[in-house]
């Protein structure tokens, strides 16, 4: 069902710091209400203090900026973080296609790939379709992993 077909990926620059903290608050916002978390100022904080433009990309959709995701290096694989997109984007296939990007990207690394989401949100089933299974979960978040996909063996020859 993918109808936005027209996106990229481009390096984050540190200047783009505070648009992207003041997404991630307006697309955490309903799930951690829900959990009884939000804070204002922390929710924005948060990214601020974590924020790593060298691993970090902005999602582009029609040449504007529409989210972003970082995918760290870490001792076991990679760490998917801050994969936030704008609201009105959601639902059409965009998360889908830039996830795919990120973990083809992993496979040809052969790296495991984690991430840690709300308890009860809905980009949870984004990630199980992906592969993603819950490796653990505490009253907030739920940790979960997607093993590297198998490599095809090169044909006989």
């Amino acid at each position: 069902m993918e109808n936005l077909v027209d996106w990229e990926l481009r390096p984050a620059g540190p200047d783009e710091v505070e648009a992207i903290a003041e997404l991630r608050a307006r697309v955490m916002r309903p799930d951690l209400e829900r959990l009884g978390r939000f804070d204002e100022h922390r929710v924005r904080q948060r990214f601020r203090d974590s924020f790593s433009p060298g691993h970090t990309s902005v999602i582009l959709a029609g040449g504007a900026f529409a989210g972003c995701v970082t995918l760290r290096p870490a001792e076991d694989g990679r760490r998917l973080e801050h994969f936030y997109l704008d609201p009105a984007l959601q639902g059409r296939g965009l998360g889908s296609a830039v996830l795919r990007t990120l973990l083809d990207r992993a496979d040809a690394e052969d790296a495991a790939v984690r991430l840690v989401v709300l308890r009860g949100s809905a980009a949870q089933r984004l990630y199980e379709r992906h592969g993603f299974t819950v490796e653990g979960e505490d009253q907030v978040d739920v940790l979960m992993v997607r093993p590297p996909a198998p490599r095809s063996l090169p044909a006989p020859g």
